[in-house]
């Protein structure tokens, strides 16, 4: 006799979370908020270092 192991099962949890998640960052990258946040970025440093 041999013994059969248990099939495994695939968890579609992280299968979603990841395409969820890709969704949320198209629509934030057609949203233009990749240049709003580097704009921000740049305020804050330049503030901080005393030029701005």
């Amino acid at each position: 006799m041999t013994k059969r192991s248990p099939e495994k099962k695939i968890r579609k949890a992280p299968f979603v979370a990841i395409f969820i998640f890709l969704v949320f960052g198209a629509i934030g990258i057609s949203l233009g908020e990749p240049s709003r946040v580097l704009e921000q970025a740049t305020q804050i440093c330049l503030s901080c270092i005393g030029i701005g």
